[in-house]
């Protein structure tokens, strides 16, 4: 289905509107708007397609026993959570149904949100001393049930937004942690690097977005790097889906391959670089590329992937990178950091690199534009 101006039914084309960052890509829902097995499924990805674009500060107290059995209290940032509920209809905020210190509701959305946000919020506060989103306390605010049969959730740079997914094809997204913490990831980017969401910086924005959506839910389960899974968006698709997430960070390519979806269509390394018109260039299929580099650079130094990997990426991100920066500009960055770690983390970082061809092995660093052989699609 071609999408341009104009609004039509399912034999016609429609007009996409803008997602924010969906964790869903725009060519995954053309692909199912064409649908003929879920009918159900195919009227939701079109209308999710032409869907409108729709300063407290807060602390809690710990309390711990030191070696000498005393009393230590200290005080560090806690989240100042909002849900709203959008009761099927795409108008933000809607309605308040729970904020911080309430019990959980009966609505099982509304609760899964509201952890997730926690859950993310304490990972970033746990990894890299951030204070929300922002690192200054920004409040984290979130809807559910947006839309009807909405196949997406998104940041629209306030807020976290969830549809209900359409019940063939997709299923609720706010029990998939990784979901949250990857768009609750394009908040931190939109607060340190503001990468531009277009090519390679796009491809960087939703890579960066994974990262801190794989580390949110390894920081929840206390996984190792060996122990994770690495899957971004894992429950998303119903059971009829030949699939098991939206993108796999350590195999990319190989998250689903369904006779109505197709197969993921994500490059491993640059030799499969896809350049399109398509998805701002390609931001949720390149994305494959830098995903699979930090994936085997956590892997690589074992442990917590959130602690030294995670590290080494938030400080690229965090130390003057440039809005523009393409994957060769953002590999130098992380083996800049890795180094200044130790000489074993920066040799990790130039494998990673190499290995999926953003550099050339055995080179001290990333050099040129990082395009690649690439292939063309859209």
């Amino acid at each position: 289905m071609t999408i341009h101006e104009g609004r039509g039914g399912p034999q016609t084309t429609v007009r996409r509107g803008p997602i924010h960052q969906g964790i869903i890509p725009s060519y995954l829902l053309a692909k199912l708007a064409e649908s003929e097995r879920y009918a159900q499924a195919a009227e939701a990805a079109r209308q999710t397609l032409i869907a409108p674009a729709p300063a407290q500060r807060r602390a809690q107290l710990q309390l711990s026993i030191d070696e000498n059995g005393a009393l230590v209290a200290t005080v560090e940032a806690a989240p100042n959570r909002t849900i709203s509920d959008a009761h099927g209809t795409e108008s933000l905020p809607g309605t308040v149904v729970r904020t911080e210190d309430e019990p959980t509701v009966a609505d099982v959305a509304v609760n899964q949100a509201f952890d997730g946000l926690g859950a993310t919020f304490q990972m970033l506060l746990d990894a890299f001393q951030r204070n929300s989103v922002d690192g200054q306390g920004l409040p984290l605010d979130a809807t559910v049930h947006y839309g009807s049969g909405y196949d997406n959730a998104f940041w629209n740079g306030e807020r976290m937004v969830f549809g209900d997914g359409d019940g063939q094809v997709f299923q609720g997204f706010t029990g998939a942690t990784s979901v949250i913490g990857h768009e609750l990831g394009h908040g931190v980017v939109q607060y340190t690097a503001a990468l531009e969401y277009q090519g390679q910086p796009g491809a960087l924005n939703e890579s960066i977005a994974d990262v801190f959506g794989a580390l949110t839910e390894q920081h929840l389960q206390g996984q190792t790097a060996d122990q994770a899974t690495w899957l971004i968006g894992a429950g998303i698709f119903t059971p009829a889906v030949h699939g098991k997430a939206l993108r796999s960070m350590l195999h990319p390519g190989t998250a689903y391959d369904d006779p109505e979806l197709g197969k993921d269509p994500q490059p491993a390394d640059m030799s499969g670089y896809v350049k399109t018109s398509d998805d701002n260039g390609g931001v949720h299929m390149n994305s494959g590329i830098p995903n699979r580099a930090f994936a085997l650079f956590a892997v690589e130094l074992g442990g917590h992937a959130w602690e030294t990997a995670g590290s080494v990426w938030y400080r690229a991100l965090t130390g003057g990178l440039s809005s523009s920066a393409t994957f060769a500009q953002f590999a130098n960055a992380t083996i800049k950091e890795a180094d200044a770690v130790s000489t074993a983390t920066g040799d990790a970082a130039r494998m990673a690199w190499a290995s999926v061809g953003v550099i050339k092995a055995g080179v001290g660093s990333a050099t040129g534009s990082a395009t690649g052989d690439e292939r063309t699609s859209g």
